[in-house]
């Protein structure tokens, strides 16, 4: 599949709705809360940024992160999701790193963290592969890894 075709679209008025009908896999739901829900967060999280995740022109993901400095002195995701059905196309991984590119514009960029749960192999496994670090940091349920951009 050839990843250039793959772009990221502020959270707007055309797509929102799609992407609340994005769905995952019985077993990756424990992982993840619905779009809609991180939709609702971002409308009154204001540094949110919510984003629809295309393949061309359909969407096919969302993702979402915070336009300020939290935890850890680093600029979190949110949230990053696949449809089910474009599972395992490398979509994932280039949405990544589209993100990390847009938030690494943010001022006084330096590292991005992405928390998850030790199980999700899936997502330990992509951010693996971009260059996240596992430090030891546990937030509750989840561990903390970050991205040392600069």
């Amino acid at each position: 599949m050839n990843t250039e075709n793959i772009k990221l679209i502020e959270l707007n008025a055309e797509n929102w709705y799609e992407c609340c009908l994005l769905d995952i896999s019985e077993n990756q739901k424990a992982f993840l809360e619905p779009n809609a829900i991180s939709i609702a967060q971002s409308k009154f999280e204001r540094t949110l940024k919510p984003y629809a995740i295309y393949l061309e022109e359909k969407v096919v993901g969302f993702l979402m992160f915070n336009t300020v400095v939290e935890e850890l002195d680093g600029y979190w995701v949110y949230r990053i999701m696949i449809d089910e059905h474009f599972q395992g196309k490398k979509i994932g991984k280039k949405a990544t790193e589209l993100m990390i590119a847009e938030m690494a514009k943010l001022p006084n960029a330096e590292k991005i963290i992405v928390g998850y749960h030790p199980d999700n192999l899936g997502a330990h496994q992509l951010y693996a592969s971009l260059g996240f670090v596992d430090n030891g940091d546990r937030f509750g349920k989840e561990m903390a890894v970050v991205k040392y951009i600069k």
